[in-house]
């Protein structure tokens, strides 16, 4: 019956877009109501924004058992590929966004404050130090020389003599994400619970940074986390913003969706059932095939979960 009544509500989203264009009295009229997530019924203009489905209060005893588990969502992968598509211009295609976009949005306008340096969320951060983790400027040592001799720089040759490294959307193919999966005593369910999310992108600080030989410095192309989102905090977002959907453009299904039924690929890079607090790739180093083996053999203990819930 839940998954039912899921699906009209996908059916009926999807619906909402197909009205906004067919009943729009113009190109611009649409432009606006998309930009304000509004509809048009008949002759009443109305909001699209929905509210995502609460989690409901779990009391501590109720929580017969549980497993903390940390996966990587490569975007390469197939499955994942919606979680990576960007087109915010279309006019009669599904203006989506990428996950990343969307969250680094959210971030930066302050819709979304439990933005933190790393998992343990421990140190917030800004706006400002957000910005500051994904970009660096290089100014060449011509700029140098003009400061020191007194004079001002031009802003053509600012343009000319500097050097802009970003970590964009395009540069971003993985994220982290982060969860507890628990046997709900109350009713005798396996449920997921995700906690957070990170962005996963080349670092700006050593892009553009040569050795004596002029060849650029190992790690350059190493990824690291941008920034880690406590996920409940980013769940009104995730459910106004849609995952592209190549077989039915009038079926909208919102990044809060397929998050929360895991409609996604993943590996276990860490658990809390896992040797210390470290990583697979600690415990088990310079072995990769081992490292795979041990994500799931993980994966398949939080099945063994589930199972050993009736024979408890």
């Amino acid at each position: 019956m839940k998954k039912y009544i899921s699906s009209l509500l996908v059916l009926a989203s999807g619906f909402a877009f197909s009205q906004t264009i067919l009943n729009a009295s113009s190109p611009d009229e649409f432009r606006q109501m998309r930009a304000d997530n509004m509809r048009k019924v008949r002759d009443t203009v109305i909001s699209n924004k929905v509210a995502p489905l609460e989690y409901g209060f779990v009391d501590e005893k109720d929580i017969l058992k549980s497993m903390m588990v940390w996966e990587i969502i490569d975007l390469n992968d197939k499955i994942n590929q919606p979680f990576y598509y960007d087109n915010p211009d279309g006019l009669l295609s599904k203006n989506t966004r990428s996950l990343y976009q969307i969250l680094l949005n959210g971030a930066m306008n302050s819709e979304i404050d439990e933005v933190y340096d790393d998992e343990n969320f421990s140190t917030k951060l800004t706006p400002e130090q957000i910005k500051a983790r994904l970009q660096k400027v290089v100014m060449s040592d011509v700029i140098v020389d003009i400061i020191a001799s007194g004079r001002k720089p031009t802003e053509q040759e600012i343009k000319e003599n500097t050097d802009v490294f970003e970590t964009t959307t395009e540069n971003v193919k993985m994220l982290k994400i982060m969860g507890m999966w628990f046997i709900d005593r109350r009713d005798g369910q396996m449920k997921y619970r995700p906690l957070g999310i990170a962005a996963m992108g080349p670092d700006p600080a050593v892009q553009g940074v040569y050795d004596a030989e002029g060849k650029p410095i190992a790690g350059k192309d190493e990824l690291i986390d941008l920034f880690w989102i406590y996920y409940p905090k980013a769940r009104d977002i995730l459910a106004n913003n849609y995952v592209y959907n190549k077989k039915n453009s009038s079926a909208d299904i919102s990044f809060d969706d397929i998050i929360n039924s895991r409609r996604f690929s993943s590996i276990i890079y860490k658990s809390s059932t896992g040797t210390g607090n470290g990583t697979i790739e600690e415990y088990i180093p310079q072995n990769a095939e081992e490292q795979l083996a041990e994500s799931q053999r993980i994966k398949e203990q939080i099945l063994q979960m589930e199972n050993d819930m009736w024979n408890y």
